[in-house]
């Protein structure tokens, strides 16, 4: 593993790499023992979409391994203004010892693991949420014991989140019910990715427009916001067309008994989720937010640690 860009490119030896360490990271740091892995290192963040978890949880990860979290905006660097991506990439490899990025345009983040020479993170693109997923499914190992063999069911808008966990479930071996309304679907390249995963990991992936046909047994409901950034324009019309999609007591009724509910946050009470649900004896919001810690300093841990 060079580099984090999609989890379509990790083997199930490197999720349970990643699993192991965030594991054994999250006791130490519980248990007030340093593990400065990255002592001496740098990592070049690069926003230009904001953000709460994913600055903060990278920032003080990053500072528990010993190394230096250096904050660079669109605002900071030359690449807000015209740098072209090869030359930031050639630059920012003499200086720094990894990068994380969080984008709009995933090909940016594609290229600068191209013309670079460090490892990149995938922070967030518009077609992709790596970081998050893997957060997602250790949340889900800790609360379940196992993956394999479990229903993730995904409840909206076919977006990064959604691609990256069809990509995640295939490859762990966890059947994924994606619900979205036509039109929302998820990537129509990623589903194909996610199916020939699914075959060799023995899973099965559900694609349906009827949110009852997904959350049916399902051990895990997911969702998102139904309007992301820079789609705050289509906010009454996103609303009116997945409101039928809300996870509420109904919808929660018809899996498991012991379902857990997901959502990657911020989260808007009373569109996507109501408020029974998110702030519910099932939740796990709060848990699966602090794994994102915990689980990126695995990542950067093994991306960037002396071998």
């Amino acid at each position: 593993m060079k580099h984090l860009i999609s989890l379509y490119d990790l083997t199930l030896e490197d999720f349970e790499e990643i699993f192991n360490l965030s594991e054994r990271l999250k006791k130490e740091v519980k248990a007030g023992i340093q593990h400065h892995l990255l002592n001496g290192k740098t990592l070049g963040m690069i926003f230009t979409k904001s953000s709460t978890r994913t600055r903060v949880s990278f920032e003080v990860g990053m500072y528990q391994l010993g190394g230096y979290p250096l904050f660079l905006s669109s605002n900071d660097i030359q690449l807000g203004r015209g740098e072209t991506i090869y030359d930031t990439a050639q630059v920012l490899s003499r200086f720094i010892d990894g990068i994380m990025i969080r984008t709009f345009d995933h090909k940016d983040v594609e290229d600068l693991a191209k013309y670079g020479n460090i490892p990149v993170i995938n922070g967030l693109t518009d077609l992709m949420h790596p970081c998050q997923i893997l957060a997602d499914l250790f949340t889900v190992y800790e609360k379940k014991g196992t993956l394999k063999g479990l229903k993730m069911a995904y409840v909206g808008d076919g977006n990064n989140v959604a691609n990256s966990l069809l990509h995640g479930c295939a490859k762990v071996g966890m059947d994924i019910a994606v619900a979205a309304p036509k039109g929302y679907e998820c990537d129509k390249e990623i589903i194909v990715q996610a199916k020939e995963a699914a075959k060799l990991s023995g899973c099965e992936i559900i694609l349906t427009e009827d949110p009852n046909e997904a959350v049916k047994n399902a051990d895990v409901i997911y969702t998102d916001t139904w309007v992301s950034m820079g789609q705050e324009a289509e906010k009454e019309k996103r609303t009116k067309i997945f409101m039928p999609y809300q996870v509420n007591k109904e919808l929660f009724s018809l899996a498991k008994e012991d379902a857990i509910f997901l959502h990657c946050l911020p989260a808007y009470r009373g569109y996507e989720v109501t408020e029974e649900i998110i702030d519910g004896p099932q939740s796990a919001i709060f848990d699966e937010a602090e794994n994102r810690m915990h689980v990126q300093k695995a990542i950067m841990a093994l991306l960037m640690a002396e071998k």
